[in-house]
């Protein structure tokens, strides 16, 4: 969870349906696409997100009669290099042959207006 406070800029809580933390400022979780809020501005008052990075990539096992395990890890790190997060977000095994297709994007969604800028 974040330590910033409810209201401010980068704040989190806990999607109820699927338990991941997502910004408090969100009205639909990211994760599990649930509506967090209904009272949020209509869809053409919410602000617009832009997909800053995404990567798509494909892994497999070619090696006969050998199966093999996979470990998917996110880790974020600040603009100093200091870790602010590492998660192990999946993990796995593949039969020889078997191929797993995998995403990861990072969407960026401008703060509201009126809400107080921290600055590192």
């Amino acid at each position: 969870m974040s330590m910033a406070r409810q209201g401010s800029i980068g704040a989190t809580r806990v999607c109820p349906h699927c338990k991941a933390t997502v910004l408090a400022s969100a009205s639909i979780c990211p994760g599990c696409r649930h509506h967090l809020r209904f009272n949020a501005a209509t869809p053409t008052e919410q602000p617009e997100t832009r997909q800053a990075v995404r990567i798509e990539g494909t892994i497999g096992h070619d090696v006969a009669g050998e199966s093999c395990e996979y470990c998917v890890v996110v880790s974020i790190a600040n603009q100093h290099g200091e870790k602010i997060s590492r998660q192990v977000i999946g993990v796995g095994a593949l039969a020889p042959g078997e191929r797993h297709s995998y995403s990861f994007s990072v969407e960026v969604v401008p703060a509201r207006q009126g809400s107080p800028r921290k600055v590192p």
